[in-house]
């Protein structure tokens, strides 16, 4: 495989921010360089604007809000929330080109989710499943983080999960995990990696939950599976059991996970930049639900976890820049990157326009 090259596809959900981010003020973001301002109207609603004045490109993100309305910062001419100027200063007649371009926005599962491409197929249905994040069944939070690397990277990094052995050895991984076969499946827009890893003593992070959860200690039963929507979403299913206790799915059983600890790690990544992205994360889980205390330190320990991740992608992004011509090469454990590129290259290329046939001439058609 080559070294990987900028895309993503334009008509797709990105996160933009957590909904607490957005109030009613005004919120910079940047998706898929594409520079945007949101903001909370007073009715609740989220308006999302290109953050540039239509009259000399003063981002309006610098400006202010006024009831629903943005004052550009420079020389005061006021858009709607919809793009539409309606105010210009020292004159009654507006310009009727004189509007900014608003985008499609929807608010589901704590995230606040934005459509920087043709409008007219922006449709909320094709906003990824999170619900975990807001499930009252589950419990848990997260955080945004920026990293200095192509967007895809993160997905490569989420889709094999065997660096766990290798980059987080003190909490959740153990050479179970890289030694542990697996099996990655796909569909038209999803791929799927899952691993079981059964009678194995548990890595710091699940040995200490599920000590606290169930006041067990010993051998379990682990598991991992990992799903990717495109382009950009991977939401892993996670957690361990009592050894032997059923948990293990067997002859269309899907397993009794009762006697373990069940999380689901949420993934969304949003490009910024050709080499920056958001990554919009959260833990959630199905235990010790009304444990607020419990809440915090998971989110902050698995905010150390990503740390670590953000290193490594960093530096990766940094030598491929560096190795412009430089080759990757897969094994077995890439199946599931390489799946979930092959879903992202083809949303690209449906997005790309259609190369008209150059037609032969009679002496061509002879020739040949």
């Amino acid at each position: 495989m080559k070294t990987p090259t900028t895309a993503f596809p334009l008509n797709a959900w990105y996160a933009a921010a957590y909904d607490v981010e957005v109030r009613h003020a005004l919120l910079p973001r940047t998706i898929c360089n594409q520079k945007m301002v949101l903001f909370r109207r007073t009715d609740g609603q989220v308006a999302a604007l290109e953050d540039a004045c239509w009259h000399r490109l003063m981002p309006l993100s610098l400006g202010r809000l006024e009831g629903d309305e943005v004052v550009c910062g420079y020389h005061g001419l006021v858009y709607n929330s919809q793009g539409r100027c309606t105010h210009m200063p020292s004159q009654e007649t507006l310009n009727p080109s004189a509007c900014v371009r608003s985008f499609p926005v929807a608010e589901k599962h704590r995230f606040v989710w934005i459509w920087p491409g043709d409008p007219a197929k922006a449709d909320p249905a094709l906003i990824p499943d999170m619900h975990w994040n807001d499930d009252p069944a589950w419990a848990g939070d997260g955080k945004m983080i920026r990293v200095h690397c192509d967007y895809r990277l993160v997905v490569d990094n989420l889709m094999d999960l065997t660096h766990e052995t290798f980059v987080h050895g003190s909490s959740i991984g153990n050479r179970e995990v890289a030694e542990a076969p697996f099996v990655a499946t796909h569909g038209d827009r999803s791929a799927t990696v899952t691993r079981w890893m059964e009678n194995i003593d548990p890595p710091p992070f699940w040995g200490g939950q599920i000590r606290h959860a169930r006041g067990y200690t010993g051998k379990v039963d682990r598991w991992q599976i990992i799903r990717f929507e495109g382009p950009c979403t991977v939401n892993i299913d996670v957690g361990v059991a009592e050894a032997g206790s059923g948990a293990v799915p067997s002859d269309g059983n899907p397993g009794d996970r009762s006697k373990g600890v069940n999380g689901y790690v949420l993934n969304t990544i949003t490009p910024e930049t050709d080499k920056t992205c958001l990554y919009f994360w959260a833990f959630a889980r199905n235990y010790c639900l009304g444990e607020q205390r419990l809440t915090h330190e998971l989110r902050e320990g698995v905010a150390g976890i990503f740390r670590e991740d953000e290193l490594v992608l960093e530096a990766q992004q940094k030598a491929i820049d560096e190795h412009p011509d430089h080759q990757f090469y897969n094994l077995n454990i890439d199946a599931g990157s390489m799946w979930a590129r092959k879903l992202i290259d083809r949303m690209v290329e449906k997005e790309r326009p259609a190369r008209a046939a150059i037609p032969i001439r009679p002496a061509e058609k002879e020739a040949a």
